[in-house]
């Protein structure tokens, strides 16, 4: 039986992992995206395109393999149209390529105006939601009360629908914030439609099938390792479990099922929203960063933090994740830069330590290695031969904190601008 491979971020999310997904989507047969919903923004580039996905697997533009969303992802039928609409425009034929699960759960309108009502109530403490109702809907699905997509199929939708309604609106005047509008419901309804569209599955009948039948197969995350909301920087995180153990729960795939986990990260960190980001930069390299690696964030719009590589938060990742391989992202937005800093080990009230900190209100200063910048053109590069000495000596000095080799670099947004590499003889891991 063939095993899923997992393919997830391990930063504060935004690391690229809709390109990767879309390079890699010829070497399987299935991509199952397996939490988060719409506030996911999977940038993918190719032949002078830039395309967005927030909830469709980032394999949908290859038409080799099937692409599933999970029972783990929360799905609003008005942005799904909207992404359906997209790939009509742009004539891709998804019709038959397109699955959905019948346990993902449905975001209503009063989630989004819960998500913004519980957020602006929340004042200076606000955790940076994308005001998509992602955490209202979860909170529904584990208090049991939420709308399933196999709920749509049932005569008393409609009922079920009201009475979630009703008790939303119930919250909302708690809050003090007006209730669902006429025009916002009807087009939650019309939006259904679109859903109804595609075959509507049993989605752990359905993959587990798959890998019986010798398919092979990619799980997609959303967000990133330390957004997970038991893992992750609480409270400034998401609602789901964006780790690799959320694959198991949120396909329907047995922690034995898992064959390889590939990690992605930045040659750098940004972080949308609040919390916690130890390398954050307040200067002109902060400013560089942000400038020259286009860090708005794909869902939201909204500028991104950045800062150096932080090596104790990507070890984390690697730990809790079981991470067998790396994929650097974005390594030419430090094309420009004569020094690199990378941080090894932070300064917590005094004591020298590698470990993320429990409690994030604690001062934790980046204590930073050095290494000479490539001052050249990354972007023209088309195999791993020519990358010049400084960045295989960045890579080199990764791989051997880490112990993971890294087996892609990518050096620009297009799909071609991907190197694979070959780790067959390092001696660094």
């Amino acid at each position: 039986m063939k095993k899923v491979d997992v393919l997830l971020g391990l930063q504060w999310g935004d690391e690229g992992k809709g390109k990767i997904v879309d390079v890699l989507t010829p070497n399987y047969n299935v991509i199952a995206r397996f939490q988060g919903g719409p506030n996911a923004g999977h940038t993918l580039e190719f032949e002078g395109i830039k395309h967005v996905l927030h909830t469709i697997p980032s394999g949908i533009f290859r038409k080799n393999a099937i692409n599933v969303v999970g029972n783990g992802v929360v799905i609003d039928p008005i942005i799904f149209k909207r992404e359906i609409d997209a790939l009509d425009n742009l004539k891709v034929d998804v019709s038959l390529t397109l699955k959905i699960s019948k346990k993902a759960h449905l975001i209503l309108p009063s989630h989004r105006l819960l998500d913004a009502a519980s957020e602006t109530a929340k004042g200076k403490g606000k955790i940076g939601s994308t005001l998509k109702g992602i955490g209202p809907t979860y909170m529904d699905k584990t208090g049991r009360n939420g709308l399933r997509v196999g709920d749509i199929l049932g005569v008393d939708f409609k009922e079920k629908y009201a009475f979630l309604k009703q008790k939303h609106e119930q919250m909302l005047s708690f809050y003090g914030a007006e209730g669902v509008s006429a025009e916002m419901e009807s087009e939650w309804f019309e939006s259904l439609a679109t859903l109804q569209r595609f075959e509507l599955i049993d989605s752990e009948q359905y993959l587990n099938n798959s890998l019986k039948e010798g398919k092979s197969m990619l799980a997609e995350g959303a967000q990133g390792s330390l957004l997970d909301i038991d893992f992750g920087s609480y409270p400034f995180v998401t609602s789901s479990n964006t780790v690799c153990a959320g694959a198991c729960t949120g396909l329907g795939v047995a922690p034995n099922k898992i064959g390889n986990v590939i990690g992605i990260f930045k040659a750098y960190c940004t972080r949308v929203g609040s919390g916690p980001f130890p390398t954050e930069l307040f200067d002109e390299s902060g400013d560089k960063l942000c400038d020259i690696g286009r860090e708005y964030g794909s869902t939201t719009g909204r500028k991104r933090r950045c800062g150096w590589l932080d090596l104790p938060a990507l070890k984390y990742a690697i730990m809790i994740n079981g991470v067998t391989e790396l994929n650097m992202m974005k390594t030419d937005v430090l094309d420009t830069f004569d020094t690199i800093k990378i941080c090894t080990q932070y300064n917590v009230n005094g004591e020298i330590t590698d470990q993320l900190p429990f409690d994030h209100s604690q001062e934790v200063k980046p204590i930073y290695t050095e290494l000479k910048g490539w001052n050249t053109d990354l972007t023209k590069l088309s195999n791993d031969d020519t990358l010049p000495n400084e960045v295989l000596d960045y890579i080199a000095f990764i791989e051997k904190e880490t112990g993971v080799p890294i087996t892609v670099v990518s050096v620009g947004p297009d799909r071609e601008q991907t190197l694979t590499r070959d780790v067959s003889l390092s001696a660094s891991v």
